[in-house]
């Protein structure tokens, strides 16, 4: 059983990084929009962000979150290793950034927003930073 709660936490989290990735990128569009004053462009962006993050991000986020608690209860020789204690920071400031995507997607459809293009295009490499460090600790477990 355990290789198949392994399999379903992994392709939960393909999920939750592939809308962690999207929805800042959705951000960058909509603020390019709001800039030009296209509001069929926002009004779209609005539906599209809603829709990502409550029908892919949450339920994929859940998922890993139940899946990984499985895994630990499953194998619980990982817990006190320091490798899992630095992914569980991560995966903790993943969960963090969420609910931050959550702030500006509400923001923007206000149009409360004052944030750039520019901003959102920064905000977009967090996921992968710690995607990358995510995936060292986890498979090359340095300490």
């Amino acid at each position: 059983m355990y290789p198949w709660i392994v399999t379903l936490h992994l392709l939960a989290m393909v999920a939750w990084f592939a809308a962690l990735f999207y929805l800042p990128r959705l951000f960058v569009y909509h603020a390019q929009a709001r800039d030009r004053g296209d509001e069929q462009a926002i009004d779209y962006f609005k539906v599209m962000e809603r829709k990502l993050y409550r029908g892919i991000m949450t339920p994929s986020m859940l998922a890993v979150l139940v899946f990984g608690g499985w895994i630990l209860y499953l194998a619980p020789g990982f817990l006190g290793k320091g490798w899992l204690l630095a992914k569980l920071l991560l995966v903790a400031a993943l969960i963090g950034y969420h609910h931050i995507c959550l702030a500006y997607m509400k923001r923007l459809a206000t149009g409360t927003c004052g944030k750039s293009e520019r901003f959102f295009r920064v905000f977009n490499e967090v996921p992968t930073i710690a995607l990358v460090l995510i995936l060292i600790l986890a498979v090359v477990r340095p300490f």
